[in-house]
């Protein structure tokens, strides 16, 4: 794909960037560069390669998904301003 002034200056605009005309000469260039190494990247074999999230083999560890109510709902409230049988007291806020 040929990168032009305008395309620079188009991308720009979307990224809200301002760029003056030595930037855009040479942002043809580079831009020109990473998309030629992205066509590269088109052309290597990848029949047959799984999809990763990581560069080493690894399993996270499962643990059972149970719902409680953390075991210390005393230490929770205590730390609370104003507390009352096992809740947080609040303002009201809504007539």
């Amino acid at each position: 794909m040929a990168i032009d002034k305008a395309t620079v200056y188009g991308i720009a605009r979307l990224a809200r960037i301002r760029i003056d005309e030595a930037q855009a000469q040479s942002l043809v260039g580079e831009l020109g560069n990473i998309l030629d190494w992205v066509e590269q990247l088109g052309e290597v074999d990848t029949e047959g390669v799984q999809p990763m999230t990581s560069v080493v083999e690894m399993r996270l560890p499962l643990r059972e998904d149970a719902v409680t109510d953390g075991g210390k709902p005393d230490d929770i409230v205590k730390n609370a301003p104003e507390a009352a049988h096992g809740f947080f007291v609040v303002p009201k806020v809504v007539e």
